[in-house]
């Protein structure tokens, strides 16, 4: 049985030694489903896996050929603007780019979706515009056809291509398989050196086409290569269907982005899962079988499979990984004097309009307290003056009280951080390296697998420590933790783009993150225009805790965690198998 985080002590020590800790409070226990009352409406959705592709791209590089990307945005009928939901990987030197990256998106039956896709070019010195183009996901949904072809715009007087969207229904299938490959007598591309072998698979669509769903690394200078073992979700591979026609071409690398197929084979993941004595497959090139000499251009082997079942947030929570939530709230100056009604902070004692504070303490809280059995959150402040000396606090308590800093539910913390306006001065800097270095130390005591801690940041995005928060984060990587930073008001959030470090791992120092732990959600993408609520509480949810559930099994793997088995008993027996206590937590 794990000892009991003794949340309070950790805090008066710390306020003692003169580093405020963020202490965490209330196991996170994730329940089968929400429970509503009768006559809720619920949205018929389903989840749509897109892969996409281009062809016949405008070239823009003068001695190559260009270097595109594309970046998919979408936007409901509601919006005044496009939102980026994710970007390709670029594909060098390629005119007909067939990308890897796959994009998930909620297709909701009863809204309009709007898409929108812009190609790139990525040049040393920045990017060039390709072409674009715009459509609903519905519209691509119907299309009769699996592979939705649609005409690249947006360049005067230039025929831009085209882009290929092939969209479907994502399975439930939760199995991972990691498998490898060598090849043998690989027929040499060039008469100067060795081919540079690397492998390209591609699941079959309805209508007899195919997607790229992964590229192998290439093996340097040989007939006879040993690819790295490959790990992927089987959903990805065939989505689920055993029975799927999966295509593997064996290409030459080159380094102009030419690739020359050397050649290609048909299996299942039915025939892989024989084994490896029973996958051996003749590379063949189309082109050369008209030759009546011509037998093969090459031996594909197949090493080892394994399939296994893939450990998900659900199976820590369900075996009683605890998670533990702590709130902080931004009180510094560039929020706007609280008595100005153009401030973020400002309260509308009169009209009883919400600020953009208590509209995202509201829905955020909203959302993470059904995930908190006790609904008690320890809530902070940071970058005001107390009195009544007139310091400046980096962290302080809401409710006034250093040795019980908790909240009961998100109503409590809603009283005690109007009252605290009332009584502190709006100073700065505006910090978070303190609040998340406090979390982090609480963390630390807690590295069994069995607890994880997520701190909740609240800021108009204004950040002075960007260097120490940076370290921070860093820091916090290696453990059990994530970071929630909810932006309100207008500032330019770049900064808080660079934390949430979903494309480039972040590093200060020549340090990098060892994952990524930090997801930034602006609020205003989700408030209404007529007045002071969100618009999308759905939508708004799955921001907030869209990284949450990778971020945690992520770390729980990395380190060998595995969720403990219940074995469910009869009652009648007289042996009982019973998880661990959650942990008792100290009020003292």
């Amino acid at each position: 049985m794990s000892s009991a985080p003794n949340w309070s002590q950790n805090y008066t020590n710390n306020l003692n030694s003169g580093h405020v800790s963020t202490e965490m409070l209330a196991p996170f226990q994730s329940t089968d489903g929400m429970s509503g009352g009768g006559g809720n409406a619920v949205m018929p959705t389903t989840q749509i896996e897109m892969t996409i592709s281009c062809r016949n791209l405008l070239n823009k590089d003068i001695l190559s050929k260009s270097d595109p990307y594309c970046s998919v945005q979408m936007k409901d009928s509601w919006s005044e603007k496009f939102v980026e939901i994710g970007r390709t990987e670029t594909v060098l030197d390629n005119l007909n780019p067939e990308w890897v990256k796959k994009f998930v998106i909620s297709y909701n039956f009863e809204t309009v979706q709007k898409l929108r896709f812009e190609v790139w070019d990525v040049d040393p010195d920045g990017r060039e515009f390709l072409g674009h183009f715009e459509t609903t996901l519905a519209e691509i949904v119907a299309f009769s056809g699996r592979q939705f072809v649609g005409k690249l715009s947006g360049i005067p007087n230039q025929d831009c291509g085209e882009i290929i969207i092939v969209t479907e229904e994502l399975s439930a299938c939760k199995q991972i398989v990691q498998m490898q490959f060598k090849a043998k007598s690989l027929t040499k591309i060039s008469w100067f050196w060795r081919n540079d072998p690397f492998l390209v698979f591609s699941r079959s669509n309805e209508d007899s086409t195919f997607s790229v769903v992964l590229k192998s690394e290439p093996v340097s200078s040989t007939q006879n290569p040993v690819w790295l073992p490959i790990n992927m979700r089987v959903r990805t591979l065939c989505n689920g269907d055993y029975d799927r026609t999966i295509k593997i071409d064996c290409y030459d690398h080159r380094s102009s982005g030419d690739h020359r197929l050397i050649g290609s084979c048909h299996t299942s993941l039915r025939d892989l899962v024989k084994g490896p004595n029973e996958n051996s497959y003749s590379l063949m090139h189309s082109k050369k079988q008209k030759n009546k000499n011509y037998t093969n251009s090459g031996l594909l082997e197949l090493v080892t499979i394994a399939v296994t079942e893939e450990i998900t947030f659900l199976d820590y929570i369900r075996s009683g990984t605890q998670m533990h939530f702590a709130v902080a709230i931004d009180f510094t100056a560039s929020n706007g004097p609280p008595r100005d009604p153009q401030s973020l902070h400002f309260l509308d004692i009169y009209g009883g309009r919400l600020n953009p504070y208590e509209i995202a303490l509201r829905s955020v809280g909203e959302i993470i307290q059904h995930y908190d059995s006790a609904g008690m959150f320890p809530a902070f402040g940071f970058g005001a003056k107390l009195p009544p000396t007139g310091e400046v606090s980096h962290q302080f308590p809401l409710n006034g009280n250093s040795s019980h800093p908790y909240c009961s539910g998100i109503p409590e913390i809603l009283n005690h951080y109007r009252n605290r306006l009332a009584s502190v001065t709006l100073y700065g800097p505006t910090n978070f390296s303190n609040v998340i270095n406090n979390t982090a130390s609480i963390a630390r005591q807690f590295q069994d697998g069995k607890h994880y801690f997520i701190l909740l940041i609240i800021t108009d995005g204004i950040i002075s420590d960007m260097h120490q928060t940076k370290n921070a984060i860093v820091n916090a990587s290696k453990l059990p933790i994530s970071i929630i930073i909810v932006g309100v008001g207008n500032a330019d959030f770049a900064a808080m783009d660079e934390l949430d470090s979903d494309d480039v791992r972040l590093q200060v120092d020549g340090k990098y993150a060892e994952r990524d732990i930090v997801q930034f959600v602006p609020l205003n993408r989700y408030l209404s225009k007529n007045g002071p609520f969100v618009r999308s509480q759905a939508d708004l949810a799955k921001e907030v805790l869209a990284e949450i559930p990778d971020q945690m099994t992520g770390y729980m793997k990395s380190r060998g965690f595995k969720p403990i088995k219940i074995v469910p008993t009869d009652p009648s027996s007289q042996t009982t198998t019973t998880q661990p206590n959650a942990p008792t937590f100290s009020m003292s």
